[in-house]
């Protein structure tokens, strides 16, 4: 059983890779498309191997998807926040440090995870009734502050509501509105910059293979903070988790890659524990073992926990790899051409996963992302499209 084990966890690194790196391909999809493949192609196989090949699979995802992000301006639905300043180290030569943070923040998140789990489990189960109540208030504190650290403060109020708007006649578009998170995150936070640089013909210089200097402590603190409240809550991501973390260990634009990075990883490892502690989870990958495994058993909770602590320390070695490897072709490559086939990219895949409604929620949202870059504030306050829609579900579900 060992042997199955380890072959799955490493088949599920691969799987992770893959989704990691290709823009648009998330592990909601394809943990979704091993379920159904559980009950009919996969039937003869044990179910605890394919949860142990999903889970590899999610933790590997959460290291490697900063490369696209970063490198393309190509966001995951949990990564749309790290292009804002990984793509301006990218411009000075330092793409590969703006990697290595999100891998430096993802493998602590992994210790923190072990170390902070189980007292977790005891808290958590005691205090998630109480949770609820709190968040809208949390979330408004959040947003104010947004705006009240712009020098424009009108105009950050302003992108702040215009993307809340947007985001609002998305989710509220059909029951299964998730479909359309990928074309509007797309929009706002990655083909509105790929058409920037393709209009201003952005060339991107030689990256410096050089160690980032930072203290990791305080952006660290505020992402083990954060993540395991918002790992319990629907409606709240890693990115959401990352700003708040932020307000209550402020940073910098370094510690912020490495904060994003720790929250990314640390949300999908809770995930796992959510569905032990209340049988209820917010990450595709959660439900995917949910619909394999059923009731999640203590034993299992402690394989699962084993599993991401070696696939995040194997992922991390990867990503390091990785990101060396596209530093050195960088210079190489014509950013304008390859900008332009990336958005041609997400936009078959955002036809693929939303169809023809899709393709309008992305141009729609690229143009809104594209005037709100122009008003010259932050694109933090083009997180309303999340923050605004979860702030109203709380407020009207108390």
């Amino acid at each position: 059983m060992l042997i199955e084990i380890i072959l799955f966890l490493l088949l599920g690194i691969v799987f992770g890779t893959f989704t990691g790196l290709i823009p648009g391909i998330h592990i909601n999809l394809i943990g979704a498309i091993l379920v159904s493949l559980s009950a009919s192609v996969f039937y003869l196989i044990n179910p605890i191997y394919i949860a142990v090949l999903i889970t590899s699979m999610a933790i590997t995802h959460t290291f490697i998807d900063f490369i696209p992000s970063i490198f393309l301006g190509a966001p995951d639905t949990d990564t749309e926040l790290s292009i804002l300043p990984g793509h301006d180290l990218l411009k000075k030569g330092l793409g590969y440090e703006a990697i290595i943070l999100t891998a430096y923040g993802s493998l602590a998140a992994v210790f923190i995870l072990i170390l902070i789990s189980f007292p977790s489990i005891l808290i958590i189960s005691k205090i998630y009734i109480y949770m609820k109540s709190l968040i809208p208030y949390i979330l408004i504190a959040v947003s104010l502050v947004l705006i009240f650290s712009e020098k424009n403060k009108f105009s950050a109020l302003f992108v702040l509501l215009l993307t809340g708007f947007l985001g609002l006649s998305v989710l509220n578009l059909a029951e299964n509105s998730e479909k359309f998170l990928l074309p509007l995150l797309t929009g706002l936070f990655g083909s509105s910059m790929l058409l920037i640089s393709i209009k201003n013909k952005t060339k991107i210089p030689k990256q410096k293979i050089t160690k980032p200097n930072i203290n990791l402590f305080r952006p660290l603190l505020g992402a083990a903070i954060v993540s395991p409240i918002f790992s319990f809550l629907p409606g709240l991501g890693s990115g959401q988790a990352a700003i708040i973390g932020n307000t209550i260990s402020r940073t910098n634009k370094k510690g912020f890659l490495v904060l994003i990075g720790a929250t990314n990883t640390l949300v999908m490892g809770f995930s796992f524990i959510s569905l032990y502690i209340i049988s209820k989870t917010r990450t595709g990958a959660a439900v995917s073992i949910q619909k394999i495994i059923g009731t999640l058993s203590w034993e299992m909770l402690v394989l699962i926990l084993v599993v991401v602590f070696f696939s995040g320390i194997i992922a991390f070695f990867i990503t390091i790899f990785l990101a060396k490897f596209f530093s050195k072709k960088m210079e190489k490559v014509n950013y304008t051409l390859l900008s332009s086939i990336t958005l041609l990219l997400l936009t078959i895949v955002v036809f693929l996963v939303s169809g023809f409604i899709g393709i309008i929620i992305l141009i729609v949202s690229t143009f809104t992302g594209i005037y709100s870059i122009s008003l010259g504030v932050r694109r933090t306050n083009m997180m309303g499209v999340l923050l605004i829609p979860t702030i109203l579900f709380y407020l009207f579900s108390i």
